[in-house]
């Protein structure tokens, strides 16, 4: 008898029917099974019949380099030779069995959690998913195309350069930007803004050019039957110190009608299980169950007290066995944006448990420019940095991706909030319905994946863009009806499509149109004394670092300056005839156009320039964190006007100069540094404003403080000329000014080359927070040659390291040669006669240790100019 063969394209047509006829088979509930597909695939360029090994998660630059057949990407300028890869096809394929028992099960489904970006996916020939966003799972019921034994998935990436480019000659018209590198060998041809995928992979500027492709994040295949769960949201109703009561609402998807127990289970408490009976059906719905927690916990931010975090368990049963299930840690707490009347403009800070929260972070990009090779210990390590330098915020930028699980995890683990921008940054978009469509879909996933995050702060549609729009010279380049077009594409996707998404799956954040934005349909401004601001001048508009005490807005998002990873991170992706700034290779990772001369020219206005290179790198981490910590502490001071302050950037997605304050390689600059103390929960903050110096004291905590102000002026050599002790009682969460002096009344004759003012807070018996004010620019005072006395002892985890100086020691670095070593401090003023002691985490002894370690100051670059 003839064998009927059904095309692919009629079996989806007839899928449905299919499926019903299985449902209606029955047979015994057996728990949701799944078959992992990660791990070695083979993978080639289209055309090609030699197949590679290859892994997923991945991306073929990665797998190609594996394959040994690219060299580093990160190495010299190896990745202006790598620019044809983006301008291929790939094909990625995998073998795998299927058995009986996954064959005889009433769904099956291929979920692929990224794909990136325009693939193709065939299973045994038959077309099952056609994807085009990489931000998006993507997901078929693939049952009719399975077979008993071996089973082949190929996955064929077409070349985002070709799928884009004609998009772009077919609008009419050019969207802004036209991109930010051109060593892709595209010209001015931006085509960034047509693909849903990560826009920091065609360049920024301190990111190279790699346009990736692959298998990005899990795949696996999904048996189940009669039912699963597809999501839960947790709903917090009202909280008291004696009950908390919450809804989770269930997304329930079932092959037909049935009965099944909806159960809730909050883990490590002795509570019942709280349950429901449910009527399923043939398709998706919503079911609510209720529960109370007895004596809640509240989940703080870090500084503020513990993010206490409660498991709980979803369970979906029949017939008394388990069908699938979900476990969610969530945190018990209150937390809403503030946009309210004052100080002559509106408000934007965030409220946490009724308590008023000044954020202090930074902006978070990409950790890697291919994000597969992130891993759990590179997210752990930058998240606990961030938590060890007293941040409290996070700002996921618009450019990158919708991070990992796992980081939003750690933030919830650390009380990092985390203010999410959706992914767009720096570019108008295209607003035909397709790509409004796809935008709508990624964006609902990507709500119903992170909602139950307590760290999840605020939803934001973008980075930039309105700013550039409305404020810039886009507009300008455009006729009145394509200004028009382009303008009410812009409103369709940030003024409708999110903020409705975020409405209906996620009503309890606030929504934030664009970033800075002084108020919805208001652009930023200064003036307007509202909104976010992100502010410039310092860096793009050479203005000086004491400008950042003058340019304040209500939330500082965004504000920064560059500096080189110091020699030893230099020497991994350099050879040594490239170490000069001005190198070929050098250039190649200063994608700034401006970032060479801009760290040179403000190193001439505050510093003595090093000739030596290694020299040079040291004193540029010395400049940013120096100037940073005036931005820092002047957005502190500003408070409440002020309520946040998240500087530029984090972390590096390559080696590279730029603003991050933690190197690619995991090494802590000088910056990070400076913002553990300037973000510290009491900060003393001396400055000089028209003609005086001004003391304040800030306090982020939520309790009085009590104590003493010392304020000292003392000669590089250690002699005190002056003193004077200031009563402090602090209320909670306050700014306070506690000394002003004319500059000169204080000088009175004291040489400004030879002294400084350094200020204490001392209460309950001990400093909790000092600092230290120059009254001229460091290339202008009379550095003595430092004369550091080290000693180094045994200490938990590590080593303890004591260090004196007779003299002044400005901005002491510690450097091993040959081992690794975190040091609790660097980059510090040591000063005259007061010793210093410093916790190291290494795996060397004291003795090996200490003849490794080596010192460096602002004052030993002047005898290597």
């Amino acid at each position: 008898m003839k064998k009927t063969i059904l095309p692919s394209a009629l079996l989806f047509l007839l899928f449905p029917f299919l499926l019903e006829g299985r449902a209606k088979a029955g047979g015994e509930p057996a728990p949701l099974q799944r078959l992992d597909l990660n791990g070695p695939w083979e993978f080639h360029m289209a055309g090609q019949e030699k197949w590679l090994p290859a892994v997923v998660p991945g991306c073929v630059h990665t797998d190609l380099l594996a394959a040994g057949r690219i060299p580093d990407p990160f190495f010299r300028t190896n990745e202006r030779d790598l620019q044809w890869i983006d301008k291929v096809d790939w094909e990625y394929r995998k073998n795998f069995q299927a058995g009986e028992e996954l064959l005889s099960r009433d769904r099956v489904r291929l979920v692929f959690h990224g794909l990136d970006t325009y693939a193709d996916v065939f299973l045994n020939g038959n077309l099952v998913i056609a994807a085009d966003n990489m931000f998006r799972t993507w997901s078929a019921d693939c049952l009719p195309f399975l077979r008993k034994g071996t089973n082949t998935i190929l996955v064929r990436f077409r070349s985002p350069v070709s799928e884009d480019l004609p998009k772009r000659e077919d609008l009419g018209y050019q969207l802004p930007p036209t991109g930010w590198t051109r060593i892709g060998g595209l010209g001015d041809k931006g085509i960034s803004m047509f693909a849903r995928k990560a826009p920091y992979h065609y360049g920024w500027d301190w990111g190279p050019r790699f346009v990736t492709s692959g298998i990005w994040r899990p795949v696996y295949l999904e048996a189940w039957g009669p039912a699963r769960i597809e999501s839960v949201q947790y709903v917090q109703k009202s909280f008291t110190r004696r009950k908390a009561l919450l809804s989770a609402v269930v997304e329930v998807r079932g092959t037909g009608p049935g009965k099944a127990l909806l159960s809730v289970k909050v883990k490590g408490r002795d509570l019942p299980a709280f349950s429901r009976e449910i009527d399923l059906a043939r398709g998706t719905g919503l079911y609510r169950l209720d529960l109370e927690i007895p004596n809640p916990k509240l989940w703080w931010t870090n500084g503020l007290g513990e993010p206490h975090l409660y498991t709980l368990e979803t369970r979906l049963e029949m017939e008394g066995k388990r069908l699938d299930s979900r476990t969610t840690r969530i945190g018990l707490r209150t937390l809403r944006l503030v946009r309210r009347k004052s100080m002559g403009g509106k408000s934007f800070y965030f409220e946490l448990n009724g308590v008023p929260l000044y954020s202090k972070g930074a902006d978070w990009i990409p950790a890697d420019s291919f994000p597969s090779r992130v891993t759990p210990g590179k997210y752990k390590f930058l998240i606990e940095s961030a938590a060890k330098a007293n941040m409290n915020m996070l700002r996921v930028w618009g450019g990158g991706i919708y991070e990992d699980d796992l980081f939003y995890d750690l933030c919830d683990r650390y009380g990092i909030l985390v203010w999410q921008d959706f992914m767009f940054a720096c570019s108008m978009y295209p607003g035909d319905a397709p790509f409004v469509e796809n935008v709508k879909a990624e964006a609902v996933q990507n709500v119903k994946r992170l909602r139950n995050h307590p760290c999840l702060a605020l939803w934001c549609g973008n980075n930039e863009m309105d700013t550039f729009w409305n404020l810039g010279s886009w507009k300008k380049r455009y006729d009145e009806k394509t200004r028009k077009k382009i303008g009410a594409d812009y409103d369709r996707l940030f003024h409708l499509v999110l903020p409705s998404v975020v409405s209906a799956f996620d009503p309890s954040r606030s929504y934030w149109p664009s970033s800075p934005l002084a108020d919805w349909g208001v652009p930023a401004s200064f003036a307007a004394k509202a909104g976010d601001y992100h502010y410039w001048g310092v860096w793009h508009g050479k203005a000086m670092f004491e400008t950042f005490q003058d340019r304040v807005g209500r939330f500082m998002s965004e504000y920064g300056f560059q500096s080189f990873p110091l020699l030893e991170a230099v020497a991994r992706y350099t050879v040594k005839e490239d170490w000069n700034i001005e190198s070929e290779v050098m250039k190649a990772h200063q994608r700034s156009g401006i970032g060479n001369e801009r760290i040179r020219w403000y190193m001439e206005k505050y510093y003595r320039v090093p000739k030596r290179f290694d020299h040079f790198l040291y004193m540029s981490q010395v400049l940013q964190a120096e100037g940073m910590r005036m931005g820092m502490e002047a957005y502190r001071r500003a408070k409440p006007f002020c309520m946040g302050s998240l500087y530029w950037q984090l972390d590096d997605c390559w080696p590279v100069a730029s603003w991050s304050s933690i190197d690619y390689y995991g090494k802590w600059k000088a910056l990070h540094y400076f913002a553990k103390k300037a973000y510290a929960p009491l900060l003393v903050s001396p400055f000089v404003k028209g003609g005086k110096i001004l003391v304040h004291v800030v306090s982020d905590l939520p309790r009085p403080v009590k104590g003493t102000l010392r304020l000292e002026i003392l000669d590089f050599r250690g002699k005190r000329l002056w003193a004077r002790e200031i009563p402090v009682d602090l209320p909670p969460q306050a700014s306070v000014s506690l000394f002003e002096a004319p500059k000169e009344e204080l000088l009175a004759g004291k040489d400004p080359r030879k002294i400084l003012l350094h200020a204490a807070l001392v209460s309950e018996g001990k400093i909790q927070a000092e600092n230290v004010f120059y009254f001229l620019k460091v290339k202008d005072l009379e550095l003595p040659v430092p004369g550091v006395r080290v000693r180094v002892a045994p200490a938990q985890g590590g080593v303890r390291i004591r260090l004196k100086s007779p003299v002044l020691a400005k901005n002491v670095h510690l450097q091993l040669e040959k081992g690794e070593a975190f040091f609790e401090d660097d980059f510090f003023d040591l000063l005259p006669g007061r010793p210093v002691e410093i916790e190291a985490k290494t795996l060397l002894s004291p003795p090996a240790f200490r003849k490794r370690l080596r010192l460096l100051s602002v004052r030993d670059t002047l005898d290597g100019r």
